[in-house]
């Protein structure tokens, strides 16, 4: 056989033969029906739907463990409780729950990254995302914004303390209050971004709720960040009972949108172990506190502090919940390979870069 296509004879091989035919045939039409050939056990891709891609998944699902879930927890708690201790102040809130909030944002922005990292696996790895800030990515952001309200919130608390102890109060209480002001502002940012995080993904079910999960995850970390500061004592607080019924109203709605939404992206939302999850998750964060908080509305003192702490109770576990939920969703999610076929155009480019 000659490399140039032809046998001893000097007659075109069949592939060869083949091809001049296929080529005349689209001169001919402008198109060339038929397939090609495929040798037996030749490992060419059979793509589908149904099969995905060599028989594997369209999209790699998040390797993600336990740590990512409880940082988002930690994380939106505690960005929450810094604006709540920041509002406080300009309100003239008691001091003792001022104090509360800021050392439950300080303690759950030295949570926070020590999570992150252990998932990472070094310290060098976080490290890494700091070396840049991008505006456009939202990893770059969450990375300085993580470091931006540790630090503050830890300077904010440690300086109340401070102040409280040496009586040297001007000076260490602006420090304090200076810093109070930053982890208020960070702490905002980290209660919203850890559902930019996972909705800027190309997973079909986070990708398809990307302007809901900010919203979601805002209202689960002041619902949490409330509830533990009522489980400190603050049970008798009214404006801590009307953020935790925002906050419910919030997570409520939210589970109603996604009840309705009947679109096959959101299947793992409501089958399945992740679709009981996501609805104990959903319940024990709204409808129940709700229930209980506007309970509490009309009850004596006693049993409106039960009816709060029992709806804070909740609410946390909620929390918890919904964030562990919401990972195993997208894990679900990015399995199903038809989904991806259906993903808007805004979507798909991140899927070519994943």
């Amino acid at each position: 056989m000659n490399p140039d296509g032809h046998d001893a004879a000097g007659r075109p091989r069949a592939s060869e033969a083949r091809l001049a035919e296929i080529r005349r045939e689209a001169e001919m039409r402008g198109a060339a029906q038929g397939s090609g050939v495929r040798p037996a056990n030749a490992p060419f891709p059979k793509a589908s739907p149904q099969t995905g891609y060599y028989g594997l998944p369209a999209l790699k699902a998040p390797q993600w463990t336990w740590e990512i879930p409880a940082y988002f927890f930690a994380g939106g708690a505690a960005g929450a409780a810094a604006v709540i201790g920041a509002v406080g102040s300009l309100t003239g809130a008691d001091r003792r729950l001022i104090r509360d909030a800021r050392w439950l944002a300080a303690i759950g922005g030295a949570i926070s990254p020590a999570l992150l990292i252990s998932d990472l696996g070094t310290p060098s790895r976080f490290l890494n995302m700091l070396r840049v800030f991008k505006i456009q990515s939202p990893m770059s952001v969450g990375s300085w914004t993580l470091v931006a309200f540790s630090n503050s919130a830890a300077m904010s608390a440690v300086a109340d303390a401070i102040a409280r102890k040496t009586g040297r109060r001007r000076l260490v209480r602006f420090v304090g209050n200076a810093a109070e002001v930053l982890a208020a502002f960070s702490g905002l940012a980290l209660t919203t971004y850890t559902g930019v995080l996972i909705g800027a993904t190309a997973i079909p079910v986070w990708a398809e709720h990307v302007g809901t999960l900010p919203i979601h995850f805002a209202a689960s970390g002041t619902g949490a960040a409330v509830s533990i500061l009522e489980l400190r004592g603050h049970d008798s607080n009214r404006a801590l009972n009307a953020m935790g019924i925002a906050a419910a109203t919030a997570e409520t709605i939210v589970g109603a949108r996604i009840e309705l939404d009947q679109k096959r992206v959101n299947k793992p939302l409501k089958q399945g172990a992740t679709g009981a999850l996501i609805r104990l998750g959903g319940l024990l964060s709204g409808p129940l506190p709700l229930a209980l908080r506007l309970l509490s509305l009309g009850a004596s003192r006693q049993k409106s502090r039960k009816l709060r702490r029992a709806a804070a109770a909740s609410t946390i576990a909620g929390s918890m919940i919904t964030r562990q939920a919401w990972i195993k969703v997208g894990k679900v999610s990015a399995r199903d390979s038809k989904v991806v076929l259906d993903l808007p155009e805004r979507i798909r480019p991140r899927i070519a870069s994943q």
